[in-house]
């Protein structure tokens, strides 16, 4: 029985690695619409126990910055958050959403943890339910 256990545990690691070695998507060139664009705010949180520098090293080292953000995608924003660290939101076809994840596990984790937040345009619908109430 114990045996049973370990090798299944063994299957499981051994999938999960696999897992992890995919090969990256290939960048698209999807471009954004009305009908297939989300925004993605995504917060990069600095690992405040090394000094700056080291981790702008680490992440030149990387290639953060030669690869974020990617082509095609709009920059929405890009802020520096005290506490908390840099915010962006980027819109782009969700279609693109799995490259750009990817983007960031390959070349931003270590500098920074990440936290993801997937949403869409709203206001349009938002606005015309105002007015329509009025």
């Amino acid at each position: 029985m114990v045996g049973k256990v370990l090798l299944a545990g063994l299957f499981s690691i051994a999938a999960s690695v696999h897992a992890q070695t995919v090969a990256a998507p290939q960048a698209s060139t999807a471009t954004a619409t009305a009908d297939n664009a989300i925004l993605l705010t995504i917060f990069l949180k600095h690992d405040q126990s090394r000094p700056l520098a080291e981790l702008n090293a680490q992440l030149a080292k990387q290639g953060f910055f030669k690869a974020f953000p990617p082509a095609g995608t709009e920059v929405m924003s890009w802020y520096v958050t005290m506490g908390i660290g840099q915010v962006i939101t980027l819109r782009f076809p969700a279609s693109r959403l799995r490259e750009i994840n990817r983007i960031l596990e390959d070349t931003a984790w270590g500098p920074y943890r990440t936290e993801f937040y997937v949403s869409y345009d709203y206001k349009d619908v938002a606005m015309g339910q105002h007015a329509k109430a009025q």
